[in-house]
């Protein structure tokens, strides 16, 4: 069995977006997964691009919505690489979902609920829950962390 605790180094690397999301804005997001695409980039590269694989800074569009493409290695790094939404196989917007019901709002709904709401396999939504909640737990956050930090969280 996978171990995110393990997975997550510290959950280093967590970013915090300087404005609360709103409730109308939230609702956006779970509408549209390009959205929640474009608000994931603008978070992880707030303070500029900056490639894992050579350090540079200068990039081009990728091939992916939202991804950069370092000009020095032509290494591609999608908006959703190394945060929670790592690998996920769902749509991105479904997640956002879950990680807003979990982190902001607090909802201790169980994952045959996110299941009925969302359409997905039951054990889809209880492990990416647990992987948010395990997330939180390592950062050692309240109840209602903000929703940046989490989704922010390097995950390898």
């Amino acid at each position: 069995m996978l171990n995110y605790l393990s997975n997550i180094p510290n959950c280093l690397n967590a970013m915090l977006f300087k404005e609360e999301i709103t409730p109308q804005f939230a609702q956006e997001l779970f509408n549209d997964s390009e959205k929640v695409l474009k608000f994931v980039a603008e978070v992880k590269w707030r303070d500029g691009f900056t490639c894992r694989n050579c350090g540079h800074t200068n990039y081009c569009e990728g091939k992916t919505p939202w991804s950069r493409r370092c000009t020095r290695c032509k290494k591609e790094e999608s908006a959703t690489a190394n945060t929670i939404f790592h690998n996920i196989k769902f749509p991105v917007n479904k997640a956002f979902f879950i990680a807003y019901n979990v982190c902001v709002l607090g909802n201790e709904f169980s994952s045959y609920n996110y299941s009925d709401q969302l359409g997905l396999n039951q054990m889809t939504c209880w492990k990416f829950r647990k992987r948010i909640q395990d997330c939180m737990l390592k950062i050692r956050t309240d109840e209602k962390s903000k929703i940046q930090t989490i989704l922010m969280s390097e995950y390898k």
